[in-house]
Formats: structure tokens, C-alpha cells, sequence
């Protein structure tokens, strides 16, 4: 996921990190921020998610991105909307990683 917040970085304009190292970092605290914090937020905001289908969930994990933002030096993004796009990308990096590297689920 680090290599997916780099590429991500470099794609999405307002978005910028500050190397490798910091992508590295900033995927684990995004993924931490998310099953924390991200946890709690989904199940106060199940009604909500269940009638928007799911739209909650992304805008909840956008929210943790920008979490993630305020609390690294070297991870900045301009706005909500800027780190929706880089969510998008980030999960589309992530999507064909998978499918290039394939799972052993057999």
C-alpha cells in the first residue's frame, strides 16, 4: 500500500509527500486510522451508510486520509476533494496490484 500512496502522490495534484518513506508511513497510519477510528465512525453512521449504499464508508475513509494529514509533517493534501481523487487512485493502484500479483486462495 505504501507504493500505492507514492504513486497516488505523484498523480493526484494537491496531494505531496515527501518520499518512500513517508508513503510507507503514511499507508500504515491511513490503514491504522481507518480500522480504528474509521471503525467507530462506520458503526455510528450504519443508517446513514446503509441508505447511501456505501458513500458513508468512502467519505469516512477520505475524513481518516485527511486525519493522516493533519498529524504528518511530510503527507499533505489541499482539501476534501483532492483527497477523494487520491482515495480513487489509491484504490485503483491497489486493485491492479492484486491483479497483476495475484492471490495463492486456492
Amino acid at each position: 500500500m505504501g507504493l500505492a500512496v507514492f504513486i497516488g502522490a505523484k498523480v493526484v495534484p494537491g496531494v505531496a509527500i515527501n518520499g518512500f518513506g513517508s508513503a510507507v508511513l503514511a499507508a500504515v497510519l491511513i490503514a491504522v486510522a481507518n480500522a480504528t477510528v474509521g471503525l467507530i465512525l462506520r458503526i455510528f453512521t450504519f443508517p446513514i451508510n446503509f441508505l447511501t449504499l456505501g458513500l458513508m464508508s468512502f467519505v469516512i475513509s477520505v475524513l481518516m486520509i485527511m486525519l493522516v494529514d493533519h498529524f504528518m509533517a511530510d503527507f499533505y493534501t489541499k482539501n476534501f476533494f483532492a483527497a477523494a481523487i487520491f482515495a480513487i487512485v489509491v484504490a485503483i493502484v491497489n486493485a491492479l496490484y492484486s491483479l497483476v500479483a495475484g492471490s495463492d486462495k486456492d
